[in-house]
């Protein structure tokens, strides 16, 4: 369901601001396209690199809408679920506070831990 991580248990929300957020995006030290962002419904790590793997676009521009708010599973059927937080239900853990004051509601950016040997 959630490529081997925990289901989300709690929808405790937290705030953060738009440049905590990049920077835990950064944080990741990955290539662009490879920061992972967690599903707050099933917990599934996904990165622009997965989006555009699923058909969700053709490359970076195109799944841009889609990265941190929209779960893989809404291109993929094997993978996620198809949760967005663009509907009509407020189900999210994390709101990025943009510097106009605006709450943007946002999956977490959540690195992929290496591989078990």
């Amino acid at each position: 369901m959630n490529n081997g991580d925990q289901p989300v248990e709690s929808l405790d929300m937290e705030e953060t601001t738009q440049d905590e957020y990049l920077s835990a995006i950064r944080s990741q030290n990955v290539a662009l396209g490879g920061a992972t962002f967690q599903c707050p419904i099933c917990g599934t790590l996904q990165s622009a690199n997965d989006l555009i793997e699923a058909g969700a676009g053709k490359d970076l521009d195109e799944v841009e809408g889609y990265v941190g708010f929209s779960c893989i599973g809404r291109f993929d059927k094997t993978r996620g679920c198809d949760w967005t937080l663009g509907g009509l239900f407020g189900l999210h853990n994390l709101e990025v506070i943009t510097p106009d004051g605006k709450h943007h509601p946002r999956f977490r950016p959540v690195p992929r831990e290496a591989p078990h040997d």
